[in-house]
């Protein structure tokens, strides 16, 4: 059996050792632009990292030093001169135009959806809102409840419905409940009593201790007098 297997394992060491030389042929043949390749590679490693360390954190600074006025003025409901600025400091528009690859300009679309919100600018509102991102869930519900109230104002209530639906998904307990009785009544407005209940359950069933929770009986009630 040993010498029947002696020529076999000959043939794989051959067809090994045969793989090998086309590898180092190929590497003697490419080794070039191998080499080059691995320049190219490590030049974009080198610029991505001077523009981070030299450029972006820079900016990033100087951008949260010219939106702190403007934040200032969102949290007195001085919503003009958040979003317009004072004529000293930019307001959220500028410094999104200014800043717009800093972490601190994304920031900005969020405080300026919610502050042409409070002017009454919806469809600014709903387009700066949509344009913020996160991967924080508490942050990412608030611009999405924006979004739906905004909807809500313009009378697009399936539009609002969607978007309430998001805010609630997050399964806060202190936020979740009060998105969910937003996303209710809009059911109620679109006629929707089976989904307005299944949502008021929620909130009975789900968030005990919320204060939306205490008269919700009432709200189940209404629909189920409702549903035909």
């Amino acid at each position: 059996m040993a010498k029947k297997d002696k020529p076999k394992l000959e043939e794989r060491l051959g067809t090994i050792e045969e793989s090998l030389s086309k590898t180092e042929q190929f590497l003697e043949k490419y080794q070039k632009e191998l080499t080059i390749a691995a320049g190219v590679v490590l030049l974009i490693v080198a610029l991505v990292f001077v523009y981070k360390k030299f450029y972006l954190m820079p900016k990033q600074q100087e951008a949260l030093e010219q939106i702190f006025p403007a934040q200032q003025y969102f949290e007195q409901d001085s919503f003009d001169l958040a979003l317009n600025g004072d004529g000293d400091y930019p307001g959220f528009i500028q410094i999104i135009e200014d800043y717009g690859s800093t972490d601190v300009a994304n920031g900005a679309y969020l405080y300026a959806g919610i502050s042409f919100y409070k002017t009454g600018d919806y469809d600014n509102a709903i387009e700066y809102l949509k344009k913020f991102s996160t991967d924080d869930k508490l942050l990412s519900a608030s611009a999405n409840a924006n979004i739906g109230d905004s909807y809500s104002e313009k009378g697009d209530f399936e539009e609002a419905a969607k978007y309430y639906k998001k805010a609630a998904s997050i399964e806060n307990k202190v936020f979740s409940p009060v998105y969910l009785m937003k996303l209710g009544r809009i059911y109620e407005k679109l006629g929707e009593w089976e989904d307005a209940k299944e949502v008021y359950q929620k909130i009975k069933d789900d968030y005990k201790e919320s204060s939306q929770a205490r008269g919700i009986e009432k709200f189940i009630t209404r629909a189920e007098l409702n549903i035909k």
